[in-house]
C-alpha cells in the first residue's frame, strides 16, 4: 500500500538537512563503487574492448597510447564510468526517498512505473550498442585498411579515443532509449497529447534522424541502427498512450457518475 502525502510539515532546515544526508549517501556510494571499479579497471576495460577485439582479424588487434599519462587517465575514466552504473540504484533510491513524501498516493503510483522503466530501457539501449552496433560499426571502420596508392593503411586506435567512442555509443543509445519515458511523462503531465504527437509524426521522424546523426559517429550504419529503434519506440509509445488515455477517460467518467449520484442523493454505482 502506498500511503498518501505526509500530513506533517517539516521546517525548511529539516528538508535541507535531509537533502544533505541523502546527497552524502550518494557520494559515498559513488566513491565506494569507484574504488572497487578502479581495482578491476583492467578487467572492465578488457570487457569494453571486446567489440574491437572481435572486429580485428584473430590475433591482430592492437591499442596504443601516445602520451605517457594516457593509459592512467583511461583507467580513471573507465572506473568512473563503471562506478556511475554500479551506484545508480543507490542514487535513484535516495532521490526517490527524498521526493516521495511530497507526492500524493496517485502521483506515487503514476511515477513508480517510470522509475523502474528508466534503467530497463537504458540497459536495453546500451546492450544494443554493445552487442550489435559497435561490432558492426568497428568492422566497417576497419574495412578501410589495406593498400592505398602504394601505401599500407593500418588502423592503430588509441586507448583514449577508443574509450571515448565506446562511451559515446553506450550513452547515446542508452539515453535515446529513454524516449518513451520522456513522452509518457509529458503526456501524464498534460503537456502533450497523443493526437498532437500523431499530427507531429513527420517532424518527430526528422528530429529522430537528426538526433541519431549528432549522437553517433558520422557513419550511416550507426545512424540507422539508432534511428530505426527510436522510430519503433516512438510508435510503441503512441500505442501505449492510446490505452492509457482510454483508461483515464473511463476512470474520469466513473468518478463523474459517482459524484453526480452523490449530489442527487442516490447510491453511487459500484465500481469494478
Amino acid at each position: 500500500m502506498i500511503s498518501d502525502i505526509d500530513e506533517t510539515q517539516a521546517p525548511l532546515l529539516d528538508h535541507l538537512l535531509e537533502l544533505r544526508t541523502r546527497l552524502l549517501r550518494c557520494v559515498y556510494a559513488l566513491a565506494i563503487a569507484f574504488a572497487v571499479s578502479f581495482y578491476f579497471a583492467d578487467q572492465i576495460f578488457a570487457l569494453l574492448a571486446q567489440p574491437l577485439v572481435h572486429a580485428f582479424p584473430p590475433g591482430q588487434g592492437k591499442l596504443i597510447y601516445t602520451k605517457l599519462y594516457e593509459a592512467f587517465f583511461v583507467e580513471l575514466k573507465v572506473s568512473m564510468f563503471a562506478a556511475f552504473f554500479v551506484s545508480f540504484p543507490v542514487i535513484a533510491n535516495q532521490l526517490w526517498a527524498f521526493v516521495a513524501p511530497g507526492l500524493y498516493a496517485r502521483e506515487k503510483r503514476a511515477f513508480l512505473p517510470f522509475l523502474f522503466a528508466t534503467p530497463v530501457l537504458f540497459t536495453a539501449g546500451a546492450s544494443l550498442a554493445y552487442f550489435v552496433v559497435m561490432p558492426t560499426a568497428f568492422k566497417w571502420f576497419l574495412g578501410f585498411e589495406g593498400n592505398k596508392g602504394g601505401l599500407q593503411l593500418e588502423a592503430l586506435p588509441g586507448t583514449g579515443d577508443y574509450l571515448s567512442l565506446v562511451m559515446q555509443f553506450i550513452l547515446a543509445f542508452g539515453i535515446s532509449f529513454l524516449l518513451p519515458v520522456l513522452l509518457m511523462l509529458l503526456n501524464r503531465a498534460g503537456i502533450v497529447s497523443r493526437d498532437q504527437l500523431v499530427k507531429a509524426r513527420r517532424y518527430a521522424i526528422v528530429v529522430i534522424f537528426a538526433v541519431a546523426t549528432v549522437a553517433t559517429p558520422p557513419d550511416v550504419v550507426s545512424q540507422l541502427m539508432l534511428a530505426i529503434p527510436l522510430l519503433i519506440l516512438f510508435e510503441g509509445t503512441l500505442l501505449l498512450m492510446r490505452f492509457t488515455e482510454k483508461a483515464d477517460a473511463k476512470r474520469k467518467a466513473e468518478e463523474e457518475a459517482e459524484a453526480a449520484a452523490l449530489a442527487a442523493g442516490e447510491t453511487p454505482p459500484l465500481l469494478p
